[in-house]
């Protein structure tokens, strides 16, 4: 393990660094502020639900097309132009004009340069240039998100307690800004020679597996593990969307919200540390499964508890089903169709997954607003697991 931190660690910190910033664009991020939002806005839970989704909607259609670029300019440019554009938007929150349609155009932009360009930027290049260690790479890669589960949440609800909303969000801007851009800069300093290594060695290996995307919609692969992929993030994004409603039901604090994060990210930790080595031993699409058993155990404890421990022991199950999606899921596709053209690729993939936590906030929304949320919120989450289940069991 220690000579795997020895082959390329400023790449390691690159993918580090940019899945961690992108936590202003996630969904758990936004949703702390979900209440100042929506009296800000005069919205309801469904309300804003709507608004989240078409703007998480339009942000991966685009990408589908924008996510490509990564395969075809220089990594330092795209990474810049991303950063950037997320810096934009958490300038315009904390501005926040008072219009529905701004309200729109900021959330697009969080989601598509946080949730979307930067999480995809992490994901392709270490799936990319890692090869037979990809495991091991997203792992630590994706540490940048679980850090940020961690530590984001607690910074935020305590610093609320002394600035107001809209100032917490100007901070975010100056921390990308002097921070996150400065050290991807220094992390990517000498790409040309990696990249021409990398394009040397797709060369000499004769990759035949690459597919352009429209064969690949018509794959049967993509249909069968299509559901696994797109469940967690789903599910995922619905709670943590709604999770001041769910924390009212329950009747747990945000200070003990804030304070469950810590477990999510930690148990997270534990799911990469586990799956990563996991993922690079055996075949992904033969164990990829099952990282939705804790996911299915957590909806069980949300639904079915109401004391304080066991808003911990769900945030617990929901981390290690993070870190292990995170791996297997990312290494799924590259074993499935090839390298080349994984971009490509993974801007279907990665555009399918924000499709489906579009969907989330606005679907729980319209039953919380009917007054049939935790039922329909453990119904619909039970469903998605099973099919997500049963289709590489049956078709495998």
């Amino acid at each position: 393990m220690k000579h795997f931190f020895l082959i390329d660690p400023k790449l390691l910190l690159f993918g580090f660094l940019i899945t961690f910033f992108s936590s202003y664009g996630q969904t758990f991020f936004i949703s702390i502020f979900n209440l100042e939002i929506r009296n800000y806005y005069e919205l309801s839970d469904g309300g804003f639900g709507l608004i989240y989704a078409l703007a998480t909607l339009s942000s991966s259609f685009i990408l589908i097309w924008f996510a490509k670029l990564i395969d075809k300019i220089d990594l330092r440019i795209y990474s810049i132009i991303i950063c950037g554009g997320l810096a934009l938007a958490c300038f315009g929150m904390f501005y926040s004009y008072e219009s529905i349609f701004y309200l729109f155009l900021i959330i697009f932009s969080l989601r598509f340069f946080g949730q979307g360009a930067m999480g995809h930027a992490g994901d392709t290049t270490l799936s990319r240039y890692f090869g037979l260690n990809r495991g091991k790479a997203l792992s630590v890669g994706n540490l940048g998100v679980m850090f940020g589960f961690m530590i984001f949440p607690l910074i935020t609800v305590y610093t609320m307690k002394n600035f107001n909303w809209h100032e917490v969000w100007f901070l975010s801007t100056i921390t990308i800004i002097a921070i996150c851009i400065p050290i991807i800069i220094i992390s990517l300093v000498g790409h040309e020679i990696r990249h021409k290594k990398f394009k040397v060695n797709l060369e000499n290996k004769n990759e035949l597996k690459n597919k352009k995307n429209i064969k690949i919609i018509f794959d049967k692969k993509f249909y069968i593990y299509l559901p696994v992929s797109i469940a967690s993030p789903f599910i995922s994004t619905g709670l943590q969307f709604h999770q001041i409603f769910i924390i009212n039901e329950k009747g747990w604090t945000l200070e003990l919200l804030a304070e469950s994060f810590v477990f999510l990210g930690f148990f997270s930790i534990i799911g990469l540390i586990f799956g990563g080595p996991i993922v690079d031993k055996f075949e992904t699409k033969k164990v990829v499964i099952f990282s939705l058993a804790p996911l299915l155990l957590s909806i069980f404890v949300l639904y079915f508890f109401n004391n304080q421990i066991s808003i911990f022991i769900y945030m617990s199950l929901l981390g290690l089903n993070l870190g292990l999606t995170f791996p297997s899921i990312g290494s799924l596709w590259a074993e499935l169709w090839g390298l080349e053209n994984l971009g490509s690729i993974k801007a279907i993939l990665h555009s399918c997954g924000v499709f489906a936590s579009a969907l989330a906030p606005v679907l729980f929304g319209l039953f919380i607003d009917l007054g049939f949320g935790m039922i329909s919120i453990f119904t619909i989450s039970l469903f998605i697991i099973l099919i997500s289940i049963f289709l590489p069991l049956k078709y495998n």
